[in-house]
């Protein structure tokens, strides 16, 4: 039985249940709604793909609780770690997205068998605590169909995406309502998408990209 939850009802040990049993999970970051699953069942993760209509070409980005899970997903290289502390301490938790080399153990079927991964501490109260639910890591795209239009409000969720979880989480309108900036840090800094952080916010901090 579908499980929905408002700000006002929402269960987090009972979501944790959920998601540790392999359940999807549409639910509101600061930017956009996220379909989000645990990061230790390839099944799972494969549901993601399936639920968006997704090519397993296009990798999964992995939200975190907490700064400090980043090491336990990627590695933080000394040649940019100085370049990658300044960009955390100053737009997380928020609308960045860090590309990072990612460890041996995280699936290749979420990185699109490529050596990389996007990582990001949402702006969000309640994100942050259904992303400590599932263990401080969720592999999440945005809740939509792919090629239709991102959500950034719960009324703007599609029925047809909805029937496709097992948990919706309605948090009413994403405060940001902007998908996040994606910067690549495996080498020299670039963007890879504008959103959320524009180029010269990113500059002010770490200089020309």
């Amino acid at each position: 039985m579908k499980k929905i939850y408002n700000l006002q009802n929402i269960d987090f040990l009972e979501i944790e249940k959920s998601l540790k049993a392999g359940e999807l999970i549409i639910y509101p970051t600061d930017t956009v709604y996220g379909i989000g699953g645990v990061i230790s069942s390839e099944e799972t993760i494969k549901n993601i793909y399936k639920a968006k209509e997704r090519s397993f070409k296009s990798p999964l980005i992995v939200l975190v609780s907490d700064v400090k899970k980043i090491e336990e997903v990627a590695y933080v290289e000394e040649k940019n770690r100085e370049a990658i502390e300044k960009l955390i301490a100053k737009f997380w938790p928020g609308g960045l997205t860090i590309i990072l080399k990612k460890k041996e153990w995280i699936p290749n079927i979420m990185t699109a068998d490529g050596d990389t991964v996007g990582v990001r501490m949402p702006a969000l109260n309640i994100a942050q605590k259904i992303i400590k639910a599932a263990g401080g890591l969720l592999p999440t795209t945005s809740a939509n169909i792919s090629g239709e239009k991102t959500p950034r409000a719960y009324d703007e969720l599609s029925d047809t995406f909805k029937e496709r979880v097992d948990i919706i989480v309605d948090g009413g309108k994403s405060p940001l309502g902007t998908e996040s900036t994606i910067i690549d840090m495996t080498d020299k800094p670039k963007i890879l998408r504008l959103g959320a952080i524009s180029i010269e916010d990113i500059e002010k901090v770490i200089g020309k990209i």
